[in-house]
């Protein structure tokens, strides 16, 4: 029987939600105050889930101790306290909305996971506004 597994952190970092093709007008009816040229920050709240089958070994779906290291070295020091728009090359040329925030820490995680675990990624950028990745 498979298993799920669950690792919570958490980042602060800035955005601003933007579209280069659109007018200024256009931005701002589809964003609002989330296209604030000055960007505006999040306390983002994050949880890995690993799904797998139990090693009869070690008894662990997944080392809870090696996938904290590897959010803190991955994500952690690379999102966090930072203004994802200007200091984050994957976002360089995609909004950095929370949807694509969760999936390029999927994309980035997925690398690092065996293939037989599988692996899901909550982030919510609220206390009400999270997603899911992959749904």
């Amino acid at each position: 029987m498979k298993t799920a597994i669950f690792r919570k952190e958490h980042f602060n970092a800035a955005h601003r939600l933007f579209n280069p093709n659109w007018s200024d007008e256009k931005n701002d009816e589809i964003f609002g105050k989330c296209n604030n040229p000055n960007y505006h920050g999040h306390n983002y709240e994050l949880i890995v889930k690993l799904t797998g089958d139990i090693d009869p070994v070690t008894g662990y779906v997944y080392d809870t101790k090696l996938l904290s290291d590897l959010i803190k070295q991955h994500i952690l020091n690379r999102y966090d306290h930072k203004n994802l728009n200007l200091d984050c090359e994957e976002f360089k040329n995609l909004n950095p909305t929370a949807e694509n925030i969760a999936q390029q820490i999927y994309i980035t995680l997925r690398a690092l996971i065996e293939p037989s675990i599988d692996l899901k990624v909550i982030l919510y950028e609220t206390e009400r506004n999270f997603v899911e990745y992959p749904a």
